[in-house]
């Protein structure tokens, strides 16, 4: 009796395995998609936190593609299996407790900023190297000569790989928790309200609707969390060593609300919007 209860408990933990393996590359597809379309959107949104040369969005673009060329745009996840993943957990929990496993909108946020905070030791340092490659001066200028050098300077000028690579990483983690938390509980509460107004189960609604409740949650991403990830470019994207202007987030946090207003927190706000509802369209869809 006991060798079949363990049998039986092998099994479901294989089980387990291998829907968070399909999780994990469901999660993959989606950040491919994420790259390929939103890359050109998210190097002016850098472009427009970082520095005031430009007037605006369409300034910003046209003038990047004028002196750096197309391929500038394109200068150089685990989501899904972390959300999932919470997500069982809490419905083990709540079959042992309650009459029935479904999530509250408390957990299902919970399980978002779980998958968040586990993305975020990836995001940080690589987000980190895209945004010193995005703002560094072309041509004779430049301070890079890929990822892998910047990755070697910012370890050999920044103190190291925690201060140099993983710097900005405390407010990368609180805008990751923040954002993944929205994300994956706007969507949730989107299609479990459109199926109990239509009174249809979650797997006969339709893909159009999915790619547009999955839109509006890549909004409602960015809403919650853009003024962290504002402070994050700041961070990143700053001097090393003595003329450095930001060494902590919260002195970033009060230089841009003296020098700019609630209106620094906003910047580059209009084209990270118009990336978010295709890409998380795309991505909730795939």
């Amino acid at each position: 009796m006991a060798d079949a209860a363990e049998g039986v408990e092998r099994e479901v933990e294989a089980g387990r395995a291998k829907q968070t393996a399909k999780d994990l590359f469901a999660g993959a597809m989606g950040g491919i998609a994420q790259v390929l379309l939103g890359q050109p959107f998210d190097i002016v949104k850098v472009r427009l936190q970082t520095t005031t040369r430009y007037t605006g969005a369409i300034d910003a673009a046209t003038r990047i593609f004028k002196d750096e060329g197309p391929l500038a745009f394109y200068k150089v996840s685990v989501q899904f299996g972390g959300f999932h993943y919470a997500r069982r957990q809490f419905e083990a929990s709540n079959a042992l407790r309650h009459s029935s496993p479904a999530l509250s909108y408390t957990q299902l946020f919970a399980s978002g900023a779980f998958a968040g905070l586990s993305n975020s030791f990836l995001s940080g340092p690589i987000e980190h190297v895209r945004i010193r490659l995005q703002t560094q001066p072309h041509g004779a200028g430049r301070l890079y000569g890929g990822p892998l050098d910047c990755v070697r300077k910012l370890s050999s000028q920044g103190g190291g790989v925690l201060k140099g690579v993983y710097r900005g990483q405390a407010v990368t983690v609180i805008r990751e928790g923040m954002a993944y938390g929205m994300w994956f509980l706007t969507f949730e509460y989107l299609m479990n309200r459109h199926a109990a107004s239509y009174n249809v189960p979650r797997s006969e609604i339709s893909a159009p609707l999915i790619a547009l409740y999955g839109g509006l949650a890549g909004e409602a991403l960015w809403l919650s969390s853009y003024p962290f990830d504002v402070v994050k470019s700041k961070m990143q994207s700053d001097e090393l060593g003595s003329r450095m202007r930001y060494p902590t987030m919260s002195g970033c946090f009060q230089q841009v609300w003296q020098q700019e207003g609630m209106r620094g927190f906003w910047r580059g706000l209009g084209p990270t919007l118009v990336r978010a509802m295709p890409i998380s369209a795309g991505t909730f869809a795939v």
